[in-house]
């Protein structure tokens, strides 16, 4: 890989991270190529990206996005998402399924150096579309349970009435 091209990643990287809102940094090494396409297509479904990188490089881009300092060692992937749910979301289930050959080591949520189980507490909080259904159903709660009372005195009044 030449300068160019090496810059070419940097900027890519820089860029991207700074619009992130979470970096998941996973330790890949037993993957094979279709269990790689697998995490893929799984992190695509979900508005996640990823990408493996060297080291070095990744390191100089999160220093470019003004995320801090960074330690990275051994074979790394990284997901990235404009939220910080969804990146930590599929590394935790994508783990869970591979657990000899994929492993979370850290990450970098809303520009703060987070260990382990931070990305699982993340992980472990609901999407913004299931939290939309909550409130839909907190919201619908009075609503269901009148129509239900007035089905209920309609089929008493029907009844005496027979």
């Amino acid at each position: 890989m030449n300068k160019q091209q090496k810059a070419k990643v940097i900027d890519f990287l820089t860029s991207e991270f700074k619009e992130s809102q979470a970096i998941v940094v996973c330790d890949y090494s037993g993957l094979s190529h279709k269990e790689l396409e697998t995490l893929r297509n799984a992190a695509r479904e979900n508005g996640t990206k990823v990408q493996v990188a060297k080291n070095t490089l990744v390191t100089v881009a999160v220093k470019n996005a003004e995320l801090g300092d960074v330690e990275l060692i051994g074979t790394n992937i990284f997901l990235w998402s404009e939220d910080q749910i969804s990146a930590c979301k599929v590394a935790d289930k994508f783990a869970s399924s591979m657990k000899d050959k994929f492993e979370i080591k850290s990450g970098i949520i809303e520009g703060e150096i987070a260990d382990l189980a931070r990305v699982n507490a993340f992980a472990k909080l609901p999407s913004r579309e299931e939290l939309l259904g909550m409130l839909a159903a907190t919201w619908m709660a009075p609503l269901t349970n009148f129509t239900i009372g007035l089905d209920a005195l309609r089929k008493k009044k029907e009844e005496e009435a027979a």
